[in-house]
């Protein structure tokens, strides 16, 4: 199957140039986000990397309801139009109910869908009907071979502009598992890929800011496998203290790192590429 070439803003996803999302998980405050959309936007430039900028107003699927789940959409998306308006990021952040789907698209360039949420019909086509891109996370509980199915929601809601992203399989009790067949199951979709690596390494039921909640030295593994598998953008949370972040704290990697932690996936993607 052809692979279908997603346009967001200047970045075409799909195409033999690979981009990254990336982002703190959560917004946490206005400092935060402008100190690692300045980082990002450098490590763009040295390394001709398209980026698209990640932060999310809400996370409503945290484990707790006293942990914190974000500003809130008014406020977050006000900081992420700042973001874009300083930088010229082009911005992504979940929605998780069908009413955000349209104040958010005013913002946002990409609407996500939270791989929990993947099969809300509701919430997809909501997201679908604002016209901007959608990107659908892979839900933990799905074969990849099903997710034509949420796709095919937003193509029947007039929009096929869809990105899926993989972010790992539940297997046992609280763990992800990577499974590379997945990469060419979601490819055989016809839409762009993504490897959501800092969710995949996630532990469950352990909180975010244990220090056994994640599992960063497996990260370079994984990312490579991803890669050389053919995705076509990446997906890594960053922060500037990860240890004080507040969600995903054990799992996102430190912005200081994530320029020497890149290098050597663009030289395996470009191997990658001449062998297609």
């Amino acid at each position: 199957m052809s692979k279908k070439i997603v346009k967001v803003g200047d970045i075409s996803c799909g195409s033999d140039d690979l981009f990254l999302i990336s982002g703190p998980c959560v917004i946490e405050s206005e400092h935060i986000m402008m100190t690692v959309a300045e980082k990002l936007a450098t490590i763009s430039q040295r390394l001709n990397l398209p980026v698209i900028y990640k932060s999310s107003f809400q996370k409503d699927n945290r484990s707790s309801a006293k942990y914190y789940d974000g500003p809130g959409l008014d406020k977050g998306l006000e900081i992420l139009a700042k973001v874009k308006a300083q930088f010229g990021f082009s911005l992504v952040s979940d929605i998780h109910y069908p009413e955000q789907a349209a104040p958010a698209a005013q913002v946002l360039d990409i609407l996500q869908i939270p791989a929990y949420l993947c099969m809300q019909t509701t919430l997809t086509v909501a997201a679908a009907k604002t016209g901007k891109v959608v990107n659908i996370k892979h839900g933990q509980f799905l074969d990849p071979a099903n997710m034509d199915k949420p796709a095919a929601k937003c193509v029947e809601a007039g929009n096929d502009q869809v990105i899926l992203t993989e972010r790992g399989y539940t297997f046992g009790y609280n763990d992800l598992i990577v499974d590379p067949r997945a990469f060419y199951a979601l490819r055989q979709h016809g839409y762009p890929v993504v490897f959501d690596i800092t969710h995949c390494i996630r532990k469950y039921g352990i909180p975010s800011a244990d220090p056994k909640g994640g599992n960063r030295e497996v990260m370079p593994t994984l990312a490579r496998a991803g890669v050389a598998a053919g995705v076509d953008g990446l997906f890594i949370e960053t922060h500037p203290n990860p240890a004080e972040a507040l969600c995903d704290a054990a799992s996102q990697l430190n912005i200081d790192h994530l320029e020497e932690f890149l290098k050597p996936l663009l030289e395996l993607h470009k191997v990658e590429v001449a062998y297609r």
